[in-house]
């Protein structure tokens, strides 16, 4: 059996506005209808794969079991990392994990925010490099490119390993993404790919790969793997271990150095969906090349990307060429498409504005279900808020306003100090400030309400919890 890791611990930022800090592009439906961790999860099932092992950070670890519900995957481990230490702690963290069951088990590294629209092929090229991973190499997976790109790294190849296995090559050296002119020469060549970043290798392999070429790596990761402690059903990472750990790579810390290495040539079709550029082409633009999603219309329009991602909102692009824009309820992005890769320097700016749309999705992901703002004024608040089946909100109080809720859908149970309420449909009821309250959705159908606070403050730390079903603190 090859175990999945999908690497889910990303905060992207060129593709801004649909994707930020609080909820990164691996759980948006950039292309499709599930997003694009659950694609990769789907992908990576079935047939000869056991149950997905995810690595992610603690905002997104009910996101993660939530979205694998939805497709009807049990992930096997869910380890969540204190903070972001690129993939080679994650992959070693993986590792380890494994090790404890099956040493010589064999693990698949790959990014959760990929697109590869032939799922089948994709796990055909996995068992051609399966028989490698087994006899201990270590196996990368390059893209067959279509043009000559300048953001993605290459891998050369050499000769083939196995004339029995006619796709799977020998490996000569990883290549620094190229100017435009080395790009062209590369893949002219016709002996190089993109690097995809995906890995199959068995346990005892890369944690011996670790052993020979990053050791300093091995001790820390072992420790906050070892030291980690149960939550609910996510295992934590020690945070003191891990953050003694460098910020690096896998390819840097260990493919690059190794000898012992295979490639599998992939050619039907990937992504890494790395700017609003890949996802014109993902979108199946038509003649004129033009790529519409949600309520957008485009007239007289060339090489144009709309996407309108609020049902309220209608966008029109009147004889626009080259052009990039996307509509959020709360920002919107209007670019040359030639400069899609810059989108960062948009977030940075915003940043440094502290303007709350860098990084803070308008819909504020919970573990309970979500709630979004629908206004906002002096001393007041309007939200609406999705309660999910049989979820609860923490037992609670504000120093510093009240709450009347409106419930507009379903049924709540509602306490207020010692008193429960069952709240219905069209019913509301009031919290005066400081009581202790909890929401409570009781039905079998999403619970929806109206909330307007009041008060002199209304940001979301002025929140004292006293019990939690989610252990938040």
């Amino acid at each position: 059996m090859i175990t999945p890791v999908l690497l889910s611990g990303g905060s992207g930022t060129r593709l801004w506005p649909l994707s930020r800090k609080s909820y990164p592009k691996q759980f948006v439906p950039l292309v499709g209808d599930e997003t694009l961790f659950q694609a990769s999860a789907r992908r990576l099932s079935g047939a000869g794969f056991a149950a997905p092992l995810v690595l992610t950070n603690a905002d997104f670890r009910f996101i993660v079991t939530e979205q694998l519900a939805g497709i009807g995957i049990d992930p096997g481990a869910v380890l969540i990392e204190p903070e972001g230490r690129n993939t080679a702690p994650a992959a070693l963290a993986a590792a380890l994990w494994l090790e404890q069951a099956d040493p010589d088990g064999l693990m698949l590294v790959a990014p959760s925010d990929h697109v590869v629209p032939d799922a089948a092929a994709f796990r055909a090229a996995v068992e051609i490099g399966r028989a490698a991973a087994e006899a201990g190499k270590l196996v990368t997976f390059g893209i067959t490119p279509d043009r000559a790109e300048t953001g993605y790294g290459y891998l050369e190849l050499g000769e083939r390993l196995d004339p029995g296995a006619p796709r799977l090559m020998d490996l000569v050296r990883f290549v620094e993404k190229p100017d435009a002119a080395s790009a062209a020469e590369m893949v002219a060549t016709g002996r190089h790919l993109w690097n995809a970043g995906i890995f199959l290798f068995s346990v005892r392999a890369i944690i011996d790969a670790f052993k020979a070429h990053a050791p300093e790596l091995v001790a820390p990761v072992g420790e906050a793997v070892a030291k980690g402690r149960a939550d609910l059903g996510f295992h934590r990472l020690d945070p003191a271990a891990w953050g003694m750990l460098a910020d690096i790579s896998i390819d840097y810390a260990v493919m690059e150095r190794a000898a012992n290495l295979a490639v599998v040539p992939f050619a039907a079709g990937w992504s890494d969906l790395g700017g609003w550029d890949a996802v014109w082409r993902e979108s199946g633009p038509n003649g004129d090349g033009v790529a519409t999603a949600g309520n957008a219309t485009a007239i007289d329009c060339r090489n144009t990307l709309l996407r309108s991602e609020d049902e309220n909102l209608e966008m029109v692009g009147l004889g626009l060429d080259n052009v990039i824009a996307v509509a959020m309820p709360d920002a919107v992005l209007v670019a040359h498409k030639d400069r899609a890769q810059e989108v960062k320097a948009a977030v940075a700016a915003l940043k440094a504005r502290n303007a709350r749309q860098a990084e803070a999705f308008p819909r504020d992901h919970r573990p309970w279900g979500w709630f979004e703002s629908l206004a906002i004024g002096d001393r007041f608040q309007v939200k609406r808020i999705v309660v999910h089946p049989g979820a609860a909100l923490s037992l609670q109080s504000h120093h510093h306003r009240a709450e009347h809720w409106i419930v507009v859908s379903g049924t709540a149970k509602v306490t207020i100090g010692e008193t429960e309420t069952l709240v219905s449909e069209n019913q509301s009821v009031y919290i005066p400030l400081g009581h202790k309250h909890r929401l409570e959705n009781p039905g079998k159908l999403p619970m929806v309400l109206i909330e307007v606070q009041t008060g002199s403050y209304l940001g979301e730390d002025d929140i004292i919890r006293y019990e939690d079903v989610y252990a938040r603190d």
